[in-house]
């Protein structure tokens, strides 16, 4: 897996490109900012980009702007987004895409996990962090949302993770055919038509928690 990494602290910046290193990746480039990583990107064309959402010189949001405009220009990249803070606004309407994935930076320090996750993300993949999802799926009053049962919540959670049926009957110790009956369950009390693509499943739901929460 070819990488960029856009982080603009130094030490994360050098952390991660030896943790990719040490994974057997290749890193292609690294930089301390925004600006230039859509040329950058368009120059070496990695199968992933890492980057913070929040970077100079106004620390807000410029992570996240330059990931829209690297999907849109190079959709078959993957993007990983870093973030202090959990951001749900950014998080939600970039997820909806193939390719991307939104973690919180200390998940960096669980070393398989985020390795894992990456490749996944590079290879066409989605990851929300479960931060991120778990509050995204808590009971909305009124809302469909608050037609699923706790169990169902978990295994929504899970779903939006990016886990297929057997990583979920794995996680919770359930067989297979009773997540499946789960998610069934899922799709049918929150009118969303079951498919028999697991990402599409997932981008689906992230859809609706986008709609019901009206994140832009």
């Amino acid at each position: 897996m070819r990488v960029v990494i856009a982080e603009d602290q130094a030490l994360l910046r050098e952390g991660l490109a030896r943790l990719f290193r040490d994974g057997g990746h290749e890193v292609v480039a690294t930089r301390a900012d925004a600006e230039d990583l859509p040329a950058t990107v368009a120059a070496t064309l990695p199968d992933l980009v890492v980057l913070d959402i929040r970077m100079p010189p106004t620390f807000t949001d410029e992570g996240a702007r330059v990931a829209t405009a690297i999907k849109a220009a190079h959709p078959e990249v993957g993007v990983l987004l870093l973030s202090q803070h959990i951001e749900t606004a950014h998080a939600v309407t970039l997820v909806a895409q193939a390719g991307f994935g939104y973690l919180l930076k200390d998940r960096v320090l669980e070393v398989g996990d985020f390795l894992a996750t990456a490749e996944r993300v590079a290879n066409g993949g989605s990851a929300l962090e479960p931060r991120v999802v778990a509050h995204l799926v808590a009971p909305v009053h009124g809302g469909q949302l608050g037609r699923l049962s706790e169990r169902e919540r978990t295994v929504l959670e899970l779903m939006a993770q990016g886990l297929t049926n057997t990583g979920i009957a794995g996680r919770l110790v359930l067989s297979e055919r009773t997540v499946e009956a789960h998610v069934r369950h899922i799709l049918t009390k929150l009118d969303i038509p079951e498919s028999e693509g697991g990402h599409r499943r997932v981008l689906a739901v992230l859809a609706h928690l986008r709609a019901v929460h009206r994140i832009p």
